[in-house]
């Protein structure tokens, strides 16, 4: 399948999806440690499960202090709801020891005050964090222009052509960026994933039901097959 990764189809695309789904709630605005830490969290999980962990962990420890000074089996019990807490645990850790360390806090809110692409080097060289968490830090916390490929967004925009087949979720990140205006991110990024939940799954997709069936290669392929 080739790539058709034009601004216009990408657009196209958003249109489409912003038509049939409506605009979608902004996310509730949080301090950046605590949206890194959720992210992480959310990782491998449902935002519900994730959601009851960071409350969980909110709940257990008193600051992010305390938690960077638990018994790291504390930590992983507090998220336990949220799988993969042995995993976690220690790199939330990690991390906010490493801001104490280095900023004195646990704290990312000077962040605002960085260009975007020196907000995200900073946050990918923190232990664990890869590109799409930094870039939900930095759009949903610090409201700078970044666009998170998680597992559904990258799905739908390889089955739309938007990217090869080959390329993946990392440098789906800066493609992606390059095909839309910095304002449309935002929404791009959640209409992609409402559809990814809803109609583009990844096993037995709904193509018949599509709205974006007739610019789609693996949808139009899939459904002259059946």
């Amino acid at each position: 399948m080739q790539a058709d990764s034009t601004p216009d189809r990408a657009l196209l695309v958003h249109e489409r999806l912003l038509a049939h789904y409506g605009r979608r709630p902004l996310k509730p605005q949080q301090a950046p440690l605590d949206e890194l830490i959720q992210t992480i969290l959310s990782q491998n999980t449902s935002d519900l499960n994730s959601g009851r962990a960071f409350a969980s962990l909110r709940e257990a420890f008193p600051s992010w202090e305390a938690v960077a000074e638990a018994d790291v089996e504390a930590v992983a019990h507090a998220i336990r709801s949220g799988g993969l807490a042995r995993i976690k645990a220690p790199r939330i850790q990690q991390i906010i020891r490493h801001l104490i360390q280095e900023r004195g806090e646990p704290s990312l809110d000077w962040l605002h005050g960085l260009a975007v692409e020196e907000a995200r080097a900073y946050l990918t060289s923190l232990p664990g964090v890869g590109p799409k968490t930094a870039a939900c830090v930095l759009l949903f916390s610090l409201h700078m222009p970044a666009m998170p490929v998680d597992t559904h967004v990258h799905r739908v925009a390889q089955r739309l052509g938007l990217l090869g087949p080959r390329i993946n979720a990392e440098r789906a990140h800066t493609l992606l960026e390059g095909l839309l205006p910095q304002d449309l991110y935002y929404s791009f990024h959640l209409l992609m994933i409402e559809h990814g939940r809803t109609l583009c799954h990844a096993q037995r997709p709904r193509c018949s039901g599509c709205p974006l069936l007739d610019i789609c290669p693996h949808g139009l392929a899939a459904t002259r097959e059946q």
